[in-house]
């Protein structure tokens, strides 16, 4: 990317590259996408260790390709490192995000899966489930709001709000596949259509 930065990252900021992620990875409920607004904040605002492309760009990407999302987690490592000093620090960058997002919430979903569980027939325990589910749908939101705002032109912003606004509403009334729209979606951007 021709805008990215270029960086002198030490020993604490590695570590600080660590310890951001694994504290994220402990409020990552529905999975590490819905905490992409805080990753945004520290990465790009805050640290600026990545531009705007390079943050987007990670999560489409990853969304993109097969298999896990959380792998856009590795992407922005993977760009912190680039940033700081080629291929070595890349490939640190990679592993200590995953790390990072990774062990704290897998160890945590483990002992809490076998122990909710063992005890489903809790009143608290279905409290719980139900009331993290707004939680998630409003991260989830958050997530799409920084995404749809860094690519939103001021000619065509008001086309991609309608257009995501669309999406949502067919999708959740109409029972379309998600993967219709989002092809649908790649079409009118190569037409320049938004």
């Amino acid at each position: 990317m021709s805008g990215a930065p270029h960086l002198m990252l030490n020993w604490g900021d590695w570590f600080d590259l660590l310890s951001h992620f694994l504290s994220l990875s402990l409020i990552s409920f529905g999975g590490a996408l819905s905490t992409a607004p805080e990753m945004h904040r520290y990465l790009v605002e805050g640290q600026h260790w990545l531009d705007e492309q390079q943050f987007a760009g990670s999560i489409a990407l990853a969304q993109a390709a097969p298999g896990p999302n959380v792998l856009f987690v590795a992407l922005l490592g993977w760009h912190v490192g680039l940033n700081a000093g080629g291929l070595p620090a890349a490939l640190s960058g990679a592993l200590l995000a995953m790390l990072g997002i990774l062990v704290p919430s897998t160890t945590l979903a483990c002992l809490a899966a076998n122990w909710v569980h063992a005890n489903r027939g809790l009143r608290p325990v279905r409290a719980f489930k139900q009331g993290m589910a707004p939680v998630v749908v409003a991260l989830i939101v958050a997530t799409g709001w920084i995404l749809a705002g860094a690519h939103a032109s001021p000619e065509h912003g008001w086309s991609l709000w309608l257009l995501a606004a669309a999406s949502a509403l067919l999708a959740w009334r109409s029972g379309v596949h998600m993967l219709w729209l989002l092809g649908a979606g790649a079409v009118l951007g190569w037409f320049g259509a938004v």
